[in-house]
């Protein structure tokens, strides 16, 4: 009573980590030989048993039913019953009709939906492509109005006789209110 294993043993299996046993290490393990021929028997045997087995079971089964409706339908209130029926199925043929009616509906107007829906996205994207070619016209432009300030070998001397006569000094300093706190001379 004061001790209760957590973990009963299972008699005869080796958990999945263990190694094989020294005298079982070397074997190989060779399936049985099978003759071919045999074989092709002993299948084409259980096919036909299997075929022959279901065939008598649905019969059985037809029977069975046959026997049951035969039974249901020579009571005393058979006229009832299949005037239950008729009734029955007549509105079951006005259910499905009305189903039949609604799911026509909503398939129509889904169809409505999603052709609105497909014309309103080929609008949004005609709008985007619009926009988007008027950037790119408008940044070609302005490339051309840059491209008119461009150092080209017809104006470079220019350019180098403008930059001596100006001089820019880029050698300063900055402090931390973005003035400027010493500057060196040029020389």
């Amino acid at each position: 009573p004061g001790w209760c294993p957590r973990v009963v043993p299972a008699r005869g299996r080796k958990s999945r980590h263990a190694p094989p046993a020294k005298s079982k290490a070397e074997r190989v393990k060779m399936p049985p030989p099978v003759d071919p021929e045999e074989l092709l028997v002993v299948l084409e045997r259980y096919r036909q048993h299997r075929l022959e087995l279901s065939a008598l079971l649905a019969e059985f089964r037809a029977e069975v039913l046959q026997k049951k409706r035969e039974e249901r339908l020579s009571g005393e209130d058979s006229a009832e019953l299949l005037a239950e029926h008729r009734r029955l199925m007549a509105w079951n043929d006005e259910e499905n009709a009305r189903q039949r009616a609604r799911r026509e509906e909503r398939l129509r107007k889904e169809a409505e939906e999603e052709k609105r829906r497909k014309v309103e996205v080929a609008e949004k994207q005609a709008r985007k492509m619009e926009a988007f070619l008027k950037e790119k016209e408008k940044e070609v432009l302005q490339l051309q109005e840059e491209a008119k300030s461009f150092i080209t070998p017809e104006t470079l001397d220019a350019r180098i006789e403008e930059c001596l006569d100006n001089p820019c000094n880029y050698n300063f300093a900055i402090d931390k209110d973005g003035r400027v706190v010493k500057r060196t001379v040029l020389s």
